[in-house]
């Protein structure tokens, strides 16, 4: 699986509170499902491009 997330920039956003390793790997699942709901959601509607509304 490719990473979808930048560890840098979740740190960064998260300032300075502690990440635990294993919670890039869960984000990284969380933001796959995301894209994988708004793929499918374009396909349903017959679209090939995905549009923040599918979020």
């Amino acid at each position: 699986m490719t990473d979808l997330i930048v560890k840098a920039a979740v740190k960064d956003q998260l300032e300075e509170k502690n990440v635990a390793s294993d919670f890039y790997d869960a984000l990284d699942d969380e933001v796959a499902t995301v894209l994988e709901n708004a793929a499918r959601r374009a396909d349903e509607n017959d679209r090939k491009t995905v549009q923040p509304r599918d979020l």
